[in-house]
């Protein structure tokens, strides 16, 4: 999909309030078992949300001026997942599936 520049500066501004982890903590996290442990399997036994996390990474390290349509169709898909999915927050947030998986995405939810 052909992104305008309007559409793309939208895009990465929401993504860029939503992803409050660094790529260093991002991937961090993505190497612990509680990141493994959760989400739907893509197929090859690595979840959706850890392969997103490994996109995001790279996304947050590249120039803006360097990012492709590709890279704004997955901001906005984590866009939307982030959004979804924060409200769905369960009565006991800490170390639930739903946090492991917000995480995997790039945002912490429990972070102030």
């Amino acid at each position: 999909m052909k992104h305008t520049d309007e559409e793309k500066n939208e895009i990465y501004s929401k993504f860029k309030k939503l992803i409050n982890m660094t790529p260093a903590v991002l991937e961090k996290w993505l190497a612990t078992e509680e990141s493994k442990s959760t989400g739907q399997d893509s197929g090859d036994g690595e979840s959706i949300g850890h392969k997103s996390g490994e996109k995001i990474i790279k996304i947050l390290q590249a120039e803006k001026s360097d990012l492709k349509d590709a890279d704004y169709t997955h901001m906005s898909k984590v866009i939307s997942y982030i959004s979804r999915h924060s409200a769905q927050k369960p009565t006991h947030p800490k170390e639930s599936n739903w946090l492991y998986s917000l995480k995997n995405w790039g945002h912490d939810p429990m972070k102030k």
